[in-house]
């Protein structure tokens, strides 16, 4: 028997909605380059974002029962995360599951496996990001774990870890870090427009960024 808790507790909604803000890369810059997935994971459309606590769940491939029983179970702005070990040769979600999530209220799908009906997927504007597109069905046949703690795209992700993808990828923000790390991303930010007014001012990229005593350290001299 496989007894499954889904009452996990969701970060605070007010600062999700904080850490949209910010882009995926800002995100993996601010805490330390950490988090980022694999870029293998992509979205269907370059124009699709999602931000939101994850609902993990484990599938195999080929076999989409559990992603099923995720979805039924989650909760409205969850993010669906599914693990099915890289399994690129499969289409385990299309535009009938979408519709499913979006008359829920969810807040995306990622998953390390196929998706297919990427042109209804893209109609709906239900934010998907996959491992592959591929129009090979799938069976109904193996339960296992959900609402724990997974492996996708190199990072683990846990029930209630903030999941922030757009356009470059994707990135996981555990939730006891979220004040912290959306501090650092609007530091981040400042700094990087300081850069920018500085450079439309006329100030060079070396002199910005303060290179000259690097290069001068590595013997690179330029006549």
């Amino acid at each position: 028997m496989i007894r499954v808790n889904t009452a996990f507790t969701r970060p605070d909604p007010d600062l999700v909605k904080q850490l949209s803000g910010y882009s995926a890369a800002t995100i993996h810059e601010a805490q330390g380059r950490l988090g980022a997935l694999d870029s293998t994971i992509k979205p269907v459309d370059p124009a699709m974002s999602l931000c939101g606590p994850a609902f993990p769940v484990v599938c195999a491939p080929r076999d989409n029962i559990m992603l099923q029983v995720a979805i039924a179970h989650a909760r409205p702005g969850d993010v669906i995360t599914v693990s099915a070990g890289e399994y690129a040769e499969a289409g385990s979600f299309g535009d009938v599951l979408a519709n499913a999530c979006v008359a829920k209220g969810l807040g995306g799908l990622v998953t390390d496996t196929g998706v297919r009906d990427t042109r209804e997927l893209r109609e709906l504007g239900f934010p998907v990001f996959s491992y592959s597109v591929c129009m090979k069905g799938t069976v109904k046949e193996t339960v296992g774990p959900m609402a724990e703690p997974v492996l996708i795209g190199g990072e683990i992700i846990r029930p209630g870890d903030v999941v922030r993808a757009d356009a470059d990828g994707v990135v996981v923000v555990r939730h006891e870090d979220l004040a912290d790390v959306i501090a650092k991303c609007q530091e981040r930010v400042e700094a990087e427009d300081a850069f920018i007014a500085a450079y439309r001012s006329g100030k060079s990229v070396i002199e910005v960024c303060g290179l000259e005593p690097v290069l001068k350290a590595k013997g690179l001299v330029i006549d």
